[in-house]
C-alpha cells in the first residue's frame, strides 16, 4: 500500500491543491478528449481546422461537460485521488451519455450530421453534454 502522507501534507497548503487540481484536471481533460475522439467517426480537430462550427460545438460541449463533472467531483471529494474516482465515473456516464443520443435518434446518425456540419445537432449535442454534466455532478455530489 502507498503511503499518500506527503501528498496529503502537501495538499495542505492550498496553492500547491489549487496547482494539483489544476494540473490533474488538464491531465483529465485530455485523457477524456482522446477517449471521444477515439469513438467519434470524425476528426474534432482536423474538422475544427476546417471551420466544421458542428463539431466545434459539439466538442465544446464535452469540454465544458468533463470540466463540470471534475469541478463536481472536487466540490464534494476529501482527497484529490477520490476526485479523480468521480470525475472518471461521471465522465463513463458522459460517455454513455453520447451513445443513447446516437443510439435514440434512429431518424439519422448524429457523428454523420456533426461531420456535415449540421449545426442544429452541433448546437443539440452541445447542450446535451452541458445538461448531462449537471445531472450527473449533482449525482457525484451525492455519492
Amino acid at each position: 500500500m502507498q503511503d499518500t502522507g506527503a501528498v496529503d501534507s502537501l495538499m495542505a497548503h492550498p496553492v500547491a491543491a489549487m496547482l494539483a487540481y489544476f494540473s490533474v484536471g488538464i491531465l483529465m481533460l485530455i485523457v477524456c478528449l482522446a477517449c471521444f475522439e477515439w469513438v467519434t467517426k470524425y476528426n474534432c480537430w482536423e474538422e475544427i481546422r476546417k471551420g466544421n462550427l458542428s463539431v466545434a460545438l459539439a466538442t465544446g460541449g464535452k469540454i465544458f461537460g468533463i470540466c463540470n463533472i471534475f469541478r463536481f467531483s472536487i466540490q464534494a471529494q476529501d482527497t484529490i485521488y477520490e476526485s479523480l474516482l468521480w470525475a472518471t465515473v461521471g465522465f463513463l456516464l458522459l460517455l454513455v451519455g453520447y451513445f443513447l443520443f446516437e443510439f435514440l435518434t434512429p431518424v439519422f446518425r448524429i457523428d454523420e450530421e456533426i461531420s456535415k456540419d449540421n449545426r442544429a445537432v452541433g448546437a443539440i449535442a452541445f447542450i446535451l453534454s452541458v445538461s448531462l454534466s449537471y445531472i450527473i455532478g449533482a449525482a457525484v455530489t451525492y455519492g
